[in-house]
């Protein structure tokens, strides 16, 4: 059985909260970083193209507007129409942009120009194979969709900027109207273009629609993804360094604490030595100290159950090697008197040892329990006169002692946090040792009384009695192992020195302490103090 010491150390509060944590904080910052740059370069690039889209719009529409101008001029006729040949012509000395297309058609429908086949340029695009999109093709494209609207939320563009998707026949529809058209759309190359409708009137009268249509919006798009690139880099570089922070900050810390409980695992250690742990101010530290303190408290407890062990064993010694004495003595002695004198050594001896083994067995299960049940809010005052009140029925007619309780508390109902089992042993243990000094026909005096220490509040407990007293350098080696002291004529076998022992284990364990005194008018005091809630 080992003797519970009070602790070395305060443990630190801790929160429960997790913005309280700094390794939590540390957590979501770290990994939000990323994110943070991520979302605002997608924000960033999201406005960037739409102000790229409506600015090719503005281009488009300011172009097809002065060439609407020079058709209307050159190439009508009075009825009003549209001269054909005329309108081609004008069409062919228009210095339009490798990316823009422009096409003439009548209010029907039907096509007079494109700019593609009167100019002199020819171009050629490898068309790539028709195959069904893969499954990645498809879960980016929707990703990408997805994206898009969601970013759209956060930076709507003004509703004079936004550029409808509509097919060619819409768009044609409102122009050949009167109308202004326009739209974004996949031409027939399968190329995303952006596209405008001007009517070309003679007048008032619709004689034909210009179309202008821009392709290199996927360019633009390109550009888009080329200057996420830098964006992407920053965020993967974050994400490292903050990868990298952690795993210095929380995993390595808790390795070396993984490899220094296995090197006391293995024996090659009996402590765990993380003075830099130790000293942060964060859960590894507060770990570090914990398991520091725990490995602290579990030698200690291996120190004294050494110790106890060789204790028990050197008393179980002495009333063994006293019996085998008597035995062997026994059958050699032939006087009746003396065989009997060693049969009442050998029957004392037997009683020590069933005493003394009594006693460890309780303690052993005592501690057993102090670790196995949990502690209850104990009314303190009225424990003790329980406890005193099985007294009232022992009788001894040849050593009558008196246990009375005095509650000098007023009636003050003290509250003690606390195990009924054990702390009845306490009780029972001090009175019990109280009545073996006390004189036949004594009173064992057992008070409650109520003090402070700080502002804590103290429930002490005293038994006294009125015995021969202890000795000044006593005092505090009464409260060793098998320590006995007995008066003269006081019955052999009946100590076996653990009482007061288990006492003061029992009280540690409370968070409380015990000390002895000897009265001015004889006798001894015991005191015990315990926190009251």
């Amino acid at each position: 059985m080992a003797q519970t010491r009070a602790p070395k150390r305060s443990v630190p509060r801790r929160s429960n909260s997790i913005l309280g944590s700094r390794i939590a904080r540390l957590i979501f910052v770290s990994n939000l970083a990323g994110l943070a740059i991520l979302i605002l370069g997608a924000m960033f690039l999201n406005e960037m193209r739409a102000g790229f889209v409506a600015s090719k719009k503005q281009d488009l529409e300011a172009q097809a507007q002065i060439f609407s101008s020079l058709l209307s001029d050159d190439a009508t006729t009075p009825e009003p129409g549209l001269n054909a040949e005329a309108a081609r012509q004008t069409l062919q000395r228009l210095n339009l942009p490798d990316r823009v297309r422009a096409r003439i058609f009548t209010p029907q429908g039907e096509l007079v120009g494109d700019s593609y086949y009167l100019s002199e340029r020819v171009d050629v695009t490898a068309l790539p194979p028709l195959r069904d999109p893969s499954w990645l093709t498809r879960t980016g494209r929707d990703l990408s969709e997805w994206t898009g609207e969601f970013f759209a939320f956060f930076s709507p563009r003004r509703s004079s900027e936004s550029l409808r998707t509509q097919s060619f026949e819409e768009e044609f529809g409102v122009a050949a109207e009167g109308g202004q058209a326009a739209s974004q759309r996949f031409s027939d190359r399968g190329q995303r273009v952006i596209s405008v409708s001007m009517p070309v009137q003679r007048v008032s009268a619709v004689v034909g629609v210009l179309v202008l249509e821009a392709s290199d919006i996927d360019e633009i798009i390109r550009a888009e993804r080329v200057a996420l690139v830098p964006f992407i880099g920053v965020a993967v570089l974050m994400a490292f360094i903050t990868s990298l922070m952690l795993t210095v900050g929380i995993a390595r810390p808790l390795r070396r604490l993984a490899l220094a409980a296995d090197r006391i695992r293995a024996g090659a250690s009996d402590r765990i030595d993380v003075p830099l742990l130790t000293q942060r101010s964060d859960e590894i530290g507060d770990l570090a100290s914990s398991m520091q303190g725990m490995t602290e408290a579990l030698l200690e407890r291996i120190e004294a159950n050494e110790q106890f062990a060789a204790d028990v064993a050197h008393e179980l010694k002495n009333p063994l090697t006293s019996i085998r004495s008597a035995v062997e003595t026994l059958e050699r002695v032939k006087d009746p008197e003396a065989a009997q004198k060693l049969r009442q050594v050998i029957a004392s001896d037997v009683k020590r040892l069933d005493r003394l083994i009594t006693d460890i067995s309780n303690a052993s299960r005592l501690e057993a329990e102090m670790t196995r049940l949990p502690s209850e809010q104990i009314d303190i005052a009225r424990f003790v006169r329980d406890v005193v009140r099985t007294y009232e029925g022992i009788g001894d007619d040849t050593h009558p002692v008196h246990v009375s309780f005095t509650d000098a508390t007023m009636g003050a109902r003290l509250i003690v946090r606390g195990r009924e089992g054990p702390l009845g042993q306490v009780l029972r243990n001090l009175i019990d040792n109280a009545r073996s000094f006390s004189p036949s026909g004594g009173t064992v005096e057992v008070r409650l009384d109520q003090t402070n220490e700080g502002p804590r509040t103290i429930a002490r407990l005293i038994v006294e009695d009125s015995g021969p007293g202890i000795p000044a350098d006593k005092l505090d080696t009464i409260f060793n192992r098998f320590y006995t002291d007995r008066p003269k004529g006081t019955a052999f076998g009946n100590n076996s020195g653990l009482g007061l022992s288990i006492v003061r284990q029992i009280i540690a364990t409370h968070r409380g302490k015990v000390w002895a005194e000897n009265r001015t008018e004889g006798g001894a005091r015991f005191t015990v103090d315990l926190p009251a809630i």
